[in-house]
């Protein structure tokens, strides 16, 4: 067999590109489009400085006192235990198709029990810290 040229036309190419192309000047849109709008607010916003614009805002509470304030912890913890079984479940979930196919069975199973294992020791040693008592 011999060899020839994908087209005859080198200016017309061969069309692996162009998904590229597609993908990059939908890039080059959206990175303009973005540069646009914030070029916009900023030429349109109204410039007043007033001396309420520059206090610190929170939550409609006029700052009063130090910035320091004491948070629980324990809050910190209850949301890392919950991104830990949001985890947990979105593995889950491939697990189980995996599971359904033949000749999986069996391992798929073990390494399942494995990984909820795991899981199981971190939830029993914040239980036996006393973690999850709110009082």
């Amino acid at each position: 067999m011999e060899w020839q040229p994908l087209a005859a036309d080198p200016a017309a190419g061969s069309g692996y590109f162009d998904a590229y192309a597609a993908i990059g000047l939908l890039a080059v849109i959206g990175v303009l489009f973005v540069a646009v709008a914030f070029t916009a607010n900023r030429l349109m916003r109204p410039v007043v400085d007033t001396p309420e614009k520059l206090l610190a805002y929170e939550c409609g509470v006029d700052p009063v006192g130090e910035g320091w304030a004491h948070t629980q912890i324990r809050y910190y913890v209850y949301a890392f235990l919950y991104v830990i079984f949001a985890v947990d479940a979105i593995y889950l979930f491939p697990w189980a198709t995996v599971f359904s196919a033949a000749g999986f069975g069996a391992v798929t199973l073990v390494e399942m029990f494995v990984f909820i294992g795991f899981l199981a020791v971190g939830l029993l040693y914040a239980w036996k810290k006393g973690v999850l008592e709110w009082t």
